[in-house]
């Protein structure tokens, strides 16, 4: 009996690079993933379980014909060893043989041998929770003698990607990515309040800060009013300004827009480029070198799309401002898209966002400070499209929901289901606080590199109770 061998990344894309090559391929490009993670859980108080997983996965893509007639085939697959290696490349082969041209296809991007090219996948253990752990066990037992309860989970992965092409490419990249969720309810479970961070190691988590402010949440709704639908003025902290701005971050698809199937598309046909968006001065940036939220520093795409081609993996990535001065100033395309639509370069899609107002400062305190009758809407779930041409969302609201009467905080609300547009809001929001790191509620688990501001929002729109709780 022959026992499969488990080859190293770099030895899977050379073999993988090679097999295309004897099997007729004009070009190939061979994806590695290697994942590491641990996580914890906790429930009513205790830490319930912990444990750590491994994964890897193999994209490859083949490429027949030349020029126009160029067709792709992709495959993938997990757990790829020597013995499956040559069944993949056959199988990407074929379907590329089997495929019509390509509109998207372009030469594959040229490139050298990265300098940690040769290093071993990156891994992560439980001892990243060195001192999370004791810490946290420390804020169960607070919550415990308090009459309160805890519930949550921690999960810390590095994922390690290796791109090699025949058109010389070969890539190196590891990248950790941690984040805490966590629920804080009362002894009665009649509240609930949540709260969340990103991180890249877990040095920068403190859980006493954590349960410290899930507590003062919890206190917030010992006072319960009822509240009715319509149109308030709204408080959004950082977390619930993430949870609404993924979602207009994800649809600045230059090809959507150019098609006239978003709200970055002009009634007349084309796109909205160079359009202001808000009065206000707005900044959307993404940077795969921003401090805390790096992130791939080339393309890595596993299929085609509006914004994305398999031909533009490896393609360098750089500091993108989507909107600067509240102008929108570039949408995501690909090297085909950006030619469709016009632009002077492919702007590729980057794995993490900041949004920012010039000037503004302070926190989601200072702005319930200034604001004398309102909400504190703390975070949402749920959220969908209702229309992607205006770009209208609905959801709905979760775990806090508070009233704010003269620049204070004076109990807990019902919950709504709202509808709005963040592209609006990013027009009608009147007042803004300085931007910090923020985990969404809904999109954090996984899209979790974003930065965003407090906004307050003179006008939000509950359209109705919920009854949701």
């Amino acid at each position: 009996m022959t026992t499969a061998i488990q080859l190293t990344p770099q030895d899977t894309i050379e073999r993988g690079l090679d097999l295309a090559a004897a099997e007729g391929a004009d070009g190939c490009v061979v994806i590695v993933a290697e994942t590491s993670s641990a996580n914890l859980r906790w429930a009513n108080n205790t830490l319930t379980t912990n444990g750590a997983m491994r994964g890897s996965s193999v994209t490859v893509i083949a490429t027949v014909g030349a020029g126009e007639g160029t067709a792709a085939g992709i495959v993938g697959r997990s757990s790829v060893t020597d013995a499956s290696i040559g069944d993949l490349v056959s199988a990407a082969v074929a379907t590329a043989r089997a495929s019509s041209p390509a509109e998207d296809a372009r030469p594959l991007v040229d490139g050298t041998i990265g300098a940690d090219w040769a290093a071993e996948p990156e891994e992560t253990t439980v001892s990243v929770y060195e001192k999370f752990a004791p810490a946290l066990g420390e804020t169960l037992k607070r919550a415990g003698k308090e009459s309160r309860w805890l519930y949550g989970f921690a999960d810390h992965e590095v994922t390690t990607l290796y791109l090699g092409s025949s058109a010389g490419l070969r890539l190196r990249q590891a990248l950790p990515r941690g984040f805490v969720s966590e629920t804080g309810k009362s002894g009665d479970l009649s509240q609930s309040a949540w709260v969340g961070a990103a991180t890249r190691d877990f040095a920068d988590i403190d859980p006493f800060a954590l349960d410290t402010e899930l507590n003062r949440r919890l206190g917030w709704a010992s006072r319960t009013v009822s509240v009715d639908a319509g149109r308030h003025p709204t408080i959004l902290p950082p977390a619930a300004v993430a949870d609404l701005m993924t979602y207009l971050f994800w649809q600045l698809d230059g090809r959507e827009a150019f098609e006239g199937r978003s709200v970055f598309s002009t009634p007349s046909g084309g796109t909205r480029i160079g359009d202001a968006l808000s009065s206000q001065p707005v900044n959307l940036l993404s940077d795969p070198h921003l401090p805390g939220l790096e992130t791939f520093p080339f393309a890595v795409a596993r299929s085609s799309g509006g914004a994305s081609s398999v031909f533009d993996n490896g393609l360098t990535l750089s500091a993108t401002d989507w909107i600067r001065g509240g102008k929108l100033e570039h949408l995501m395309t690909s090297r085909h898209t950006a030619d469709l639509i016009g632009a002077p370069a492919a702007t590729p899609g980057v794995d993490n966002y900041v949004l920012s107002v010039d000037g503004a400062s302070g926190s989601t305190d200072d702005l319930v400070a200034g604001l004398e009758h309102g909400l504190l809407l703390t975070c949402l779930w749920y959220i969908r499209m209702v229309d992607p041409q205006t770009s209208l969302l609905t959801g709905l609201t979760r775990d806090g929901v508070y009233l704010v009467e003269n620049g204070e905080v004076t109990g807990a609300v019902n919950n709504f289901r709202f509808n709005e547009s963040p592209v609006d809001l990013l027009a009608r929001f009147s007042a803004a606080g300085a931007t910090v790191p923020s985990f969404s509620r809904e999109w954090g688990d996984y899209f979790s590199r974003t930065a965003t501001p407090p906004l307050l929002v003179p006008d939000f729109n509950m359209s109705s109770v919920s009854q949701a709780s």
